[in-house]
This record gives C-alpha cells, sequence and structure tokens, in this order.
C-alpha cells in the first residue's frame, strides 16, 4: 500500500470520489468530513499527505492547515478549493501547504501532484 491520504471536505460526494479515486491508485484514504475531525485523524493516523478543502462550516481550512502544522510540520498538505482566489491561495501556501487546486479537480494534475510530494 502507499502511503496514507487524508481527505478532508465537508461534501461527501467528494470524499468519495477522491477515496475512489485514491485507492484505485494503490493509496490508502483517511477522510474526514470537518475540519476538527480532520485535525483528529491526523493526530491519530499521521497521514503523509492532506487534501484540505477551503470552505468548510465548521473551521475553514485555512484554520485547519494551521491548526495541522501545529501537530506536524512534515505531511504534505493540497489545500481544494471551488471558489479561486489568489490571495487566500498565496496564504495557504506561505503557511505550509504544498499545493493549491481548484473544483473541478483534473485528477491527472492531483496524482502528479502526490507522487512528486510522496516522492520528492
Amino acid at each position: 500500500m502507499k502511503k496514507g491520504i487524508l481527505v478532508v471536505d465537508d461534501d461527501q460526494a467528494v470524499c468519495n470520489m477522491l477515496e475512489k479515486f485514491l485507492s484505485k491508485k494503490g493509496y490508502q484514504v483517511i477522510t474526514a468530513l470537518s475540519g476538527e475531525e480532520g485535525i483528529k485523524k491526523v493526530e491519530e493516523e499521521r497521514p503523509h499527505m492532506v487534501l484540505l478543502d477551503i470552505k468548510m462550516p465548521d473551521i475553514d481550512g485555512v484554520e485547519t492547515l494551521k491548526r495541522i502544522r501545529e501537530i506536524d510540520k512534515e505531511t504534505g498538505i493540497v489545500m481544494i478549493t471551488a471558489v479561486k482566489d489568489d490571495e487566500v491561495g498565496k496564504r495557504c501556501i506561505e503557511l505550509g501547504a504544498y499545493d493549491y487546486i481548484t473544483k473541478p479537480l483534473n485528477l491527472e494534475y492531483l496524482e502528479n501532484v502526490l507522487i512528486v510530494k510522496l516522492l520528492g
């Protein structure tokens, strides 16, 4: 099994789609439907990568990113959003995100990002 990936998105359909796609590629996938749940799973599971939605109802992805960085500075984090906002994207990179991508997701690009980060 390839290294573990945590998908944090409040949209169950997005979690299911990414879990199915990544599992077929041989990755171990964990999902969380909120920022708080994602933070708990980072503490418990220590995934190598986190795919993190920015717009979520409890705590947003930017705050979740900050809190994940307090727990683990090495985990690769890719921010995902439906609304392209270059300022938010820049801020996420400054806070330690590896990349910032928009929905609808280009799965080929996402897979390339994961390969580069996980193997790099």
